[in-house]
């Protein structure tokens, strides 16, 4: 990226900082105030709310990238998960898949949590990743493995309580800018 992109036109700050920051508001569970914070450390004085712009403007670009640059070298180890969040009051199930380099591959929103639910997130993870993996890592959910047997019968399958933990996913972010 150039300062001549024209998706750059008319801001003070060159590409590469943009970039910085949307990547590391993006990329680490930081708060916009975290990351005026770290550029700050670095000399770069910017404030949360320019950077909250940057997010909203440059985030879907930098996201197409990213998913361009990975589309086929994504790897072959799924780690699959589950945990309950509540919206409006309600228990609600999000599914996540990732890789096992960290990549987070699908997120699914579900009312419930069966075979069902696991299903639709098999469905559309070799929907979105156009192949199957060499192994899939689970928790000790018997829907994963219900799942498995009808989308994927072909691919390994690990079920263990402590071998999908160390892909834990923040599921919130402190978006919530507090004065402090």
């Amino acid at each position: 990226m150039t300062d001549r992109d024209p998706l750059y036109r008319r801001h003070r700050f060159p590409a590469e900082i943009i970039a910085h920051a949307v990547w590391l508001y993006f990329r680490f569970p930081l708060s916009l105030r975290m990351v005026e914070d770290m550029l700050a450390a670095r000399g770069i004085i910017v404030s949360h709310q320019t950077i909250r712009l940057w997010a909203e403007k440059f985030g879907r670009t930098f996201t197409n990238q990213i998913r361009q640059r990975s589309r086929g070298r994504l790897g072959d180890k799924w780690h699959l998960d589950e945990v309950v969040i509540s919206i409006r009051g309600k228990k609600h199930w999000l599914w996540r898949a990732v890789d096992q380099d960290g990549f987070v591959l699908e997120v699914l929103v579900q009312s419930r949590r069966d075979a069902k639910a696991a299903k639709r997130l098999m469905r559309k993870l070799l929907k979105g990743q156009g192949r199957s993996p060499r192994v899939m890592i689970t928790d000790k959910l018997r829907s994963y493995g219900a799942a498995k047997q009808e989308i994927m019968p072909g691919v390994e399958h690990r079920s263990h309580k402590g071998l999908n933990n160390r892909r834990r996913i923040p599921t919130s972010r402190s978006d919530g800018e507090s004065g402090s």
